[in-house]
């Protein structure tokens, strides 16, 4: 049995793991599934002031209040660097990092600092207009690879806005990614979502080990039970229990 830490994207929140948690768990793991201040259950929390450091926090709280000493850490998408910090404060309590097509910063780096300047100005220019520059309003489930009409009305009913400040403040680390636990990367590749592609480049630089599910970004809605399969492959085939 092991312990699962799965921490959602941008505009997500615990619930986006619903199946996959059900799959894990029947197989006899136990599950943890997290949502940041100001996201899903807890979108009455927005402000201004959710940091980066902020939604590390939770997440390394939930280690700590939960007694965690070997667990596997997953981070989706925006909660890559998340479940990095997580790791970097509370190192005895991991056993890896799996980033399913997450991404990845290193000490002192921002969300808007992976993302060409245009880009982040239309952002911002969303954000203002949806809520005076506090949230990043919700995008349609396309931009997540999602096609299917039940899955996209799902995500139409639980997305919520992502606090714009997490994306405007630095990650600190006091170690280089991949250095206080063993990582690897599972690349979404259908369709490939193109705003990662400097994340994947930088976990090949890493020497990470590389993994690839045949679904889009959002794969916990797409394909469930293939992304629990595979967190249970790379989990135990080359990080065993100890």
């Amino acid at each position: 049995m092991s312990d699962y830490v799965l921490v959602h994207g941008a505009w997500h929140g615990g619930w986006c793991w619903s199946k996959v948690k059900s799959h894990l768990e029947a197989r006899g793991h136990r599950v943890f599934t997290p949502t940041m201040t100001g996201l899903g259950m807890n979108a009455h929390l927005m402000s201004r002031g959710i940091t980066m450091d902020r939604v590390v926090g939770d997440i390394a709280r939930l280690l700590i209040d939960e007694d965690l000493k070997d667990s596997i850490l997953v981070g989706h998408s925006f909660a890559g660097p998340v479940i990095t910090g997580a790791a970097d404060r509370e190192p005895g309590r991991v056993r890896c990092l799996i980033y399913l097509d997450a991404a990845i910063l290193e000490d002192s780096e921002t969300m808007f600092d992976l993302l060409p300047a245009e880009t982040v100005k239309t952002r911002l220019e969303q954000a203002e207009s949806a809520s005076g520059g506090v949230s990043f309003p919700v995008p349609h489930p396309a931009a997540f690879g999602i096609s299917d009409a039940d899955q996209e009305d799902y995500l139409q009913r639980h997305l919520t806005p992502h606090p714009v400040s997490t994306y405007q403040t630095p990650l600190s680390l006091k170690h280089r990614p991949g250095t206080v636990a063993p990582c690897c990367y599972i690349v979404c590749t259908d369709p490939i979502y193109p705003a990662l592609a400097a994340a994947r480049e930088r976990a090949r630089t890493y020497g990470w080990p590389m993994h690839e599910l045949a679904t889009g970004h959002d794969a916990m809605i797409s394909a469930p039970v293939g992304t629990a399969e595979m967190l249970m492959y790379v989990s135990e085939n080359a990080y065993p229990a100890i």
